[in-house]
C-alpha cells in the first residue's frame, strides 16, 4: 500500500515575516509489474521563511525567499517501479539535507519584477493549479523538460542560479524569462548544494507567456540550453556525435468548467522536443478534478495521465545496439483527497504504469496508497 504524509511542524506569520516546516511522509507500494514488489517509505522536509523587506528593513517592493529540504532519499520509481515519469513528487534517490531556494525578487515599475538567486523553475514555469492535486512528478513539471538537461532543469530537488523576469502586461497577460544555470547543483555529489558556473554546463533559457481570462489560464513556452550535448542519449555506443540542439516548446492550459459544488476543472499539455540528444520527443497530459461532493465541499476527486513519446533518434540507435525499448511510457492516476478532520486529510492514490521504464521485458505495473496530510499549527 501507499502512504505519503504531510506534517505542518510550524506556521508563523505576521506583517514582515513568514515562516513555514512542513513534512511529509510517502509510503510507495508496486502490487504487480515493474521491477519487483516492493514498498518503500520516502520523506521530505520542508523550511521556508518569506520576508517583506519593507515590513522588515523599509526596502520598498522587495521580498526575501529561503527554503530548506531534506530528504530521505529513499528510492521507488528508480529501484522498484521502474518507470520515468516517477509516481511520487518527492522521490530523489539521494539522501540530503540542503539549501534548495534562495532568492530576492525585486519589483522594478509597475509592471516587473527582478528575482535573483536560487530558484524552482517550476514554481513559476509550466505550473497549473489544477494538476497540483496529483502525486506523479508529471504533472507538475512536463516530463520532456525535466529529463532534458546534463542534471535536469532547475526543480526539485537540486536547483540552480537564476536570473528571472516578470511582466504583467495587464489583467490578461503576462510573460517571464529566466536564464539559469545549466547544471544544477552537482551531479557528482548529488547531496549537497552547490553553484558551479562554467562554459562547458552553459544556461538554460526559458519564456513564456500566460493568457487569463475569467475562469481559465493558457501557457506558451519555449526553452533550450546554450551547451552541447551527446546524441546519444542512452549510451548505446552507436553515436558518438554532439549536438547544441538541445531545445523544445509546450502548451499548457486549464479551465474551471463549473464553479458551484462540485466544481469540475479540466487541464491539457503538450510538450514537444526536435533534435537528437533527449529520450523522449513528445509529451501529453491530461486530467480533470472535481472538487466538493454534496456535503463534503473540501474534498477533490481527479484522474490524469502522462505520455511520452520516445524519440524516433533513440528508437533508431537502439535497434542498431540490439536493445528492445518501447515507443512510449504512459501513467494513469486516480486520486481523491479529503479531510477527515480540520487538522487531518487523506489522499488514496492509484497508479498504472505502461512499458514502465520503455523496458520491453517489464510487465505494466501498478501501485496504490494514500497520502495524509497533517497540520499541526497554521496561523
Amino acid at each position: 500500500m501507499l502512504c505519503s504524509g504531510v506534517v505542518e511542524l510550524v506556521s508563523a506569520s505576521d506583517d514582515a515575516i513568514t515562516a513555514e516546516i512542513v513534512y511529509t511522509a510517502d509510503y510507495w507500494s508496486n502490487v504487480s509489474g515493474g521491477l519487483r514488489r516492493d514498498s518503500a517509505y520516502l520523506d521530505n522536509l520542508d523550511i521556508t521563511v518569506a520576508i517583506d523587506a519593507e515590513a522588515t528593513w523599509g526596502i520598498d517592493g522587495v521580498e526575501v525567499f529561503f527554503y530548506g529540504l531534506y530528504n530521505n532519499g529513499t528510492p521507488f520509481s528508480e529501484t522498484i517501479l521502474g518507470d520515468i515519469h516517477v509516481v511520487s513528487n518527492i522521490e530523489t534517490g539521494v539522501q540530503a539535507l540542503r539549501l534548495y531556494e534562495a532568492w530576492a525578487n525585486v519589483e522594478v515599475g509597475q509592471r516587473n519584477e527582478l528575482l535573483f538567486g536560487l530558484y524552482d523553475l517550476n514554481s513559476e514555469f509550466d505550473a497549473l493549479e489544477s494538476s497540483a492535486l496529483f502525486m506523479g512528478s508529471a504533472h507538475g513539471i512536463g516530463t520532456d523538460i525535466s529529463q532534458a538537461g546534463l542534471n535536469g532543469p532547475s526543480i526539485f530537488p537540486a536547483t540552480a542560479l537564476t536570473l528571472r523576469l516578470a511582466t504583467r502586461w495587464n489583467e490578461r497577460w503576462a510573460t517571464r524569462f529566466a536564464v539559469l544555470d545549466g547544471v544544477p547543483g552537482d551531479p557528482e555529489d548529488p547531496n549537497a548544494t552547490a553553484i558551479r558556473l562554467s562554459n562547458d554546463d552553459g544556461a538554460l533559457l526559458i519564456g513564456e507567456l500566460e493568457y487569463t481570462r475569467e475562469q481559465s489560464r493558457l501557457l506558451l513556452g519555449a526553452w533550450g540550453y546554450t551547451a552541447k550535448f551527446s546524441t546519444d542519449p542512452l549510451d548505446t555506443g552507436q553515436s558518438s556525435d554532439f549536438s547544441y540542439d538541445n531545445a523544445g516548446a509546450y502548451v499548457r492550459g486549464e479551465a474551471m468548467l463549473r464553479a458551484a459544488d462540485p466544481a469540475i476543472a479540466v487541464f491539457a499539455r503538450y510538450g514537444y522536443i526536435p533534435g537528437d540528444v533527449n529520450l523522449f520527443s513528445q509529451f501529453i497530459s491530461s486530467g480533470v478534478t472535481w472538487r466538493g461532493l454534496g456535503s463534503r465541499p473540501d474534498d477533490e476527486v481527479g484522474v490524469a495521465f502522462a505520455w511520452a513519446e520516445t524519440s524516433e533518434h533513440v528508437r533508431d540507435l537502439a535497434d542498431l545496439a540490439g536493445l528492445a525499448i518501447e515507443d512510449r511510457e504512459i501513467a494513469v492516476e486516480l486520486t481523491y483527497r479529503f479531510p477527515v478532520a480540520e487538522w487531518l486529510t487523506l489522499q488514496p492514490n492509484v497508479q498504472y504504469v505502461v512499458n514502465p521504464g520503455l523496458d520491453s521485458a517489464l510487465d505494466d505495473a501498478l501501485a496504490v496508497g494514500v497520502r495524509f496530510e497533517l497540520e499541526i499549527l497554521n496561523r
